[in-house]
C-alpha cells in the first residue's frame, strides 16, 4: 500500500494525523499511553484531540547477550513481556541468560517509569479503553508487551495506534491488541525513521516534559478523611473552572458528563470531575441522597483546586443539590452554577442563600423534575433560567439532546464567569 518515503513533517505532525482515525472515541473513558521515548509525542497530541489523560507506557527492548542491539523480546510493567523463541533458538540463548538479561531491563524499567512520572503514581486503567501509541512499529514486540501490560492493569479494551507500519503489522502483532489503527501502512519498510523529515531523538527530559503539560491528568482530592479520585483538564489559556458533581452513584467516569466537560474544555474552561463518594460508600444508597455531605466534599474539592480562576459548579441529579448547597456557603469564586436534570429540592433551605447565577437545564418529558425545577426557580433569590430541552427525557438520552445541554452550559459558563467577582 505504497512506497517510502517521507510521510510526516516530525512526531507531533504524526500524532495530529493519527488523532483524525481516533475521534469516534472522544468523550468515552479513554486513557492513552506513549510509548517512550519517541511514541511519548504522538501520544502527547492523541490525548490532547481526544481530551484523555496522558500516561506512559514503560517498556524495555531484550537485547541478545552478545548482541544488545537485536531484540530476543521485550517487557514492560507489572510483569508484562514477549519472547521471540526463534531468535532465542538462532542465538542460542539459555533460560540463564534470558533470566539476567530480564532481570537488568527491569531494573532500569523502574527506574524510567519513575523518572518519567515524577514519582506519581499510574494513571488508572482498569475498566477503561487504553490506546496505545508509538511512532511507528517495526518488529511489534514493545507494542505487544505494553498491550499485554494493559491487560493485566484491568483495561476493558486495548487499541493499538501507530502513524506508520508494514503492510502485515496487524499479524504481528496478533491477538494482543483489540483494535489496531494506522493511517499508512507500506510494502517496503525497513525503518521507522524513514517516513519522517524530522525523526531527532526523543530525550528523557522531554517525555517528562510532554507528561506533565498533558491537558487531563488523575488527581487524588482530599476530603476530610477519605481521598477522592478525580480527573483534572486545563487546556492552555482557560479562562475559568467547573467542578463536576454527580448524581446518582455515578463518578468522574460518567459519560453524560464526561460529555458536557469536553464541550466546555473545547471552548477554553478547565474541568475537575472526581468521584463524590469513595467505592466503599458508592454501594450505600442513603451517602447518595446525603445532600450535606456530598456539599462538604465538593466544597473540598473547591478549595483542593486552589484556582485563581473564577469557579463554577455543574450538578447533575443530587449532584445539582450539592452543587445548590454548596454554592449556598458564598464562596465568591463561584460564579455560576449549572444544574442538568437536577433535584434542586434536596438542597431545601439553603436555595434563597445561593447568590451565583442558575441555570436549570430540564428534559421537556421529564415532568416530575420539571415539575421540581420550576418550584426552585420561585425559591431562588439568585438569577436563574430554566431550560427545557424538547422531546428530552431524564437522561437526555434522545439524538442531539445531550449537544443542546452542553450548549446551554458552555454558554451560561463563559457569559456568567467572565463577569464573576474573580473575573475583574
Amino acid at each position: 500500500m505504497g512506497g517510502s518515503g517521507t510521510i510526516f513533517a516530525d512526531r507531533v505532525d504524526a500524532g495530529r494525523r493519527l488523532a483524525r482515525e481516533l475521534t469516534y472515541l472522544r468523550g468515552q473513558d479513554v486513557v492513552v499511553l506513549g510509548l517512550p521515548r519517541g511514541g511519548v509525542p504522538v501520544a502527547a497530541e492523541v490525548a490532547s484531540a481526544l481530551r484523555a489523560p496522558l500516561d506512559v507506557g514503560v517498556v524495555r527492548k531484550l537485547g541478545l547477550p552478545m548482541q544488545p542491539e537485536l531484540a530476543m523480546g521485550a517487557i514492560a510493567e507489572d510483569g508484562a513481556r514477549v519472547i521471540n523463541q526463534q531468535v532465542m533458538n538462532t542465538a542460542r540463548v539459555s533460560d540463564d541468560q534470558l533470566a539476567e538479561v530480564e532481570r537488568n531491563e527491569r531494573a532500569e524499567l523502574a527506574r524510567r517509569a519513575r523518572q518519567y512520572r515524577g514519582g506519581r503514581p499510574p494513571v488508572s486503567v482498569s475498566g477503561r479503553t487504553v490506546v496505545i501509541v508509538d511512532d511507528g512499529i517495526a518488529t511489534a514486540a514493545t507494542a505487544r508487551a505494553a498491550c499485554r501490560a494493559a491487560r493485566t492493569r484491568g483495561a476493558s479494551r486495548v487499541i493499538l495506534a501507530v502513524p506508520v507500519a508494514p503492510d502485515d503489522w496487524r499479524e504481528r502483532v496478533g491477538g494482543d491488541a483489540d483494535a489496531c489503527v494506522c493511517p499508512k501502512t507500506v510494502s517496503d519498510f525497513m525503518a521507522v525513521g524513514q517516513f519522517y523529515r524530522d525523526f531527532a531523538p526523543t530525550t528523557n527530559e522531554q517525555v517528562v516534559a510532554f507528561l506533565a503539560r498533558g491537558s487531563s491528568r488523575e488527581v487524588t482530592v482530599q476530603a476530610g478523611p477519605v481521598r477522592l479520585a478525580g480527573e483534572l483538564t486545563v487546556p492552555e489559556g482557560a479562562s475559568a473552572m467547573v467542578v463536576f458533581a454527580h448524581g446518582g452513584g455515578s463518578g468522574r467516569h460518567s459519560p453524560r458528563n464526561r460529555f458536557v466537560a469536553d464541550a466546555l474544555n473545547t471552548a477554553g474552561l478547565g474541568t475537575l470531575l472526581f468521584d463524590l463518594l469513595t467505592d466503599e460508600e458508592e454501594g450505600d444508597r442513603s451517602k447518595v441522597f446525603d445532600v450535606p455531605l456530598l456539599a462538604d466534599r465538593l466544597a473540598a474539592a473547591t478549595r483542593w483546586l486552589d484556582s485563581s480562576l473564577p469557579l463554577g459548579y455543574f450538578g447533575a441529579s443530587t449532584g445539582a443539590a450539592a452543587a445548590l448547597w454548596a454554592a449556598a456557603d458564598g464562596d465568591p469564586r463561584v460564579g455560576a452554577v449549572v444544574s442538568r436534570g437536577g433535584r434542586p429540592d434536596l438542597a431545601g433551605d439553603r436555595l434563597p442563600e445561593v447568590q451565583a447565577p442558575t441555570l436549570l437545564i430540564v428534559g421537556e418529558n421529564d415532568p416530575e423534575v420539571l415539575t421540581m425545577n420550576r418550584e426552585a426557580q420561585r425559591t431562588l433569590q439568585a438569577p436563574t433560567r430554566l431550560s427545557t430541552v424538547q422531546g428530552a427525557t431524564h437522561l437526555f438520552e434522545e439524538p442531539g439532546a445531550l449537544s443542546q445541554v452542553a450548549e446551554l452550559a458552555r454558554d451560561w459558563f463563559i457569559d456568567r464567569l467572565r463577569t464573576s467577582p474573580s473575573a475583574r
